[in-house]
């Protein structure tokens, strides 16, 4: 049975959470089928949905045919836009809000609850290991665009599998891939991105690896196969890159990787 929808859109919306009236901007492309899957897409430090729903995403959505969904965080203590992934920087309850909104529309639009995915840049990927670490009823993968986990979620999250989809930059000094970003606010405190990956990949019992092509000789990209729970881990690593997204269409690889999920 297909859900028929009007038209495509993407609309500004608000969600009711914890005493507040929490925003989104969600984008449903043209006559998605009923049940299908529905990515939370969420900016980094700083950032603001609106702007960061026009990085590819929705594009990716019309052509793969899911829902996608970027939500709006609120101001932390020094007054920046922010996800509260287990940090000391407020007390906002984020988690509440995005399971709270990943319920909601999933029933007004009928999309799967076992194909609702998390993903971000930056602070929206250390948010999207949170959420897959302590609400994994909700979020079932996690996709991390130059982000990683926080002290919090690394120390607390249960060794329980889930596809991880990970962007990192050798000479990123914000979110370093060595593990020694600052842990004041409680952001740093992850070991190197290498030890995470293979921490992923232990726990999802894989057992070899494959490297996939992106089309850029300065990325080494390895997906770890053989996973005893099914769940894949993939790792792109790319040689030289800051704190700023890639110039290979990581867009379409994180989307048809979530997607791709069975």
């Amino acid at each position: 049975m297909m859900m028929m929808m009007l038209l495509a859109c993407t609309a500004k919306q608000t969600f009711p959470s914890s005493g507040l009236e929490r925003e989104y901007v969600l984008h449903v492309p043209d006559d998605l089928p009923d049940q299908a899957p529905l990515v939370f897409f969420l900016h980094g430090y700083r950032g603001g949905a609106r702007s960061y729903s026009w990085l590819g995403m929705k594009a990716q959505a019309d052509a793969l045919g899911f829902a996608v969904v970027f939500p709006q965080g609120t101001r932390d203590r020094d007054g920046v836009t922010h996800w509260n992934a287990q940090l000391d920087i407020s007390s906002t309850d984020d988690f509440a809000f995005l399971t709270g909104l990943a319920a909601a529309l999933q029933e007004e639009h009928g999309l799967d609850p076992q194909r609702t995915y998390a993903a971000g840049i930056s602070n929206g990927g250390f948010m999207s290991y949170a959420l897959v670490c302590h609400a994994p009823e909700v979020f079932h993968a996690a996709g991390s665009v130059i982000g990683t986990m926080s002290s919090e979620t690394w120390e607390s999250c249960p060794a329980a599998p889930v596809p991880i989809f990970q962007v990192s930059g050798t000479d990123d000094e914000v979110v370093p891939i060595d593990g020694s970003m600052s842990v004041s606010g409680g952001w740093g405190g992850a070991p190197p991105m290498s030890a995470v990956i293979a921490h992923w990949a232990d726990v999802n019992g894989c057992t070899d690896t494959e490297p996939i092509d992106v089309g850029d000789e300065d990325t080494t990209s390895v997906r770890h196969t053989r996973c005893a729970s099914g769940d894949a881990v993939v790792y792109h690593e790319v040689a030289g890159m800051g704190h700023a997204l890639p110039r290979w269409d990581w867009a379409g690889e994180l989307s048809r990787f979530l997607v791709g999920l069975p």
